[in-house]
């Protein structure tokens, strides 16, 4: 997924998008094109403004744009009860700044994807650091966020996959399995093995 980014190049290989090398594409329009959540995500000591604005002109984002990402990423509430509500300083590095807990930082990252309206929105374990309610919510509002754009989700809990319109099984580097949830079941595979030892601790 860095390597779709363009925070890389590949070492061997390449990758097409209509035909045509990304490579070829100035790297600033691939870049904004792409838009992500991983796990390494960064928690800037700026107020919620900043820290979800990042990345995209100010002068073209409005308060309410703003809040609706924040809102599609579940953090518009614990923002708007802070004492400056999107003014506030976040973290603890700078004298007046509020401390999130880590799965409320995830969502102000998550935020941040959303805001940049992209083609492609890349979410790798986007609710590793929320709990199972937050998850839940996000994942009923997925289709909302991918909407009239490429959606690639990287998970281990596979409930969380359920929902895509195509699903990648990797195992030792390579793609193993490919389809919906349902073929994949079907073919009682390494996705229908794991997808039922995950399940069997919900039942």
């Amino acid at each position: 997924m860095k390597l779709l980014c363009r925070l890389y190049n590949p070492s061997g290989g390449r990758i097409t998008i209509d035909g045509t090398d990304l490579r070829d594409y100035p790297i600033a329009d691939v870049r904004g094109a792409v838009s992500g959540i991983f796990q390494d995500f960064m928690k800037f000591q700026l107020s919620a403004k900043d820290n979800i604005t990042l990345g995209v002109r100010a002068s073209g984002v409005d308060p309410f744009t703003i809040v609706q990402a924040a809102k599609q990423a579940g953090i518009h509430e614990v923002i708007d009860r802070l004492p400056n509500a999107y003014d506030s300083l976040l973290g603890k590095l700078f004298d007046g700044g509020h401390e999130l807990s880590i799965g409320e930082w995830q969502k102000v990252a998550l935020a941040r994807s959303i805001l940049r309206d992209s083609q492609i929105l890349i979410l790798d374990e986007p609710t590793s650091a929320m709990d199972a309610k937050a998850e839940a919510e996000l994942f009923e509002r997925f289709h909302e966020l991918a909407q009239g754009r490429t959606a690639i989700l990287i998970s281990h809990r596979l409930s969380t996959v359920k929902m895509a319109d195509r699903i990648f099984v990797v195992d030792q580097g390579q793609i193993v399995e490919q389809g919906t949830h349902d073929d994949l079941m079907a073919q009682e595979g390494l996705y229908n093995n794991l997808f039922l030892t995950q399940a069997q601790h919900y039942q």
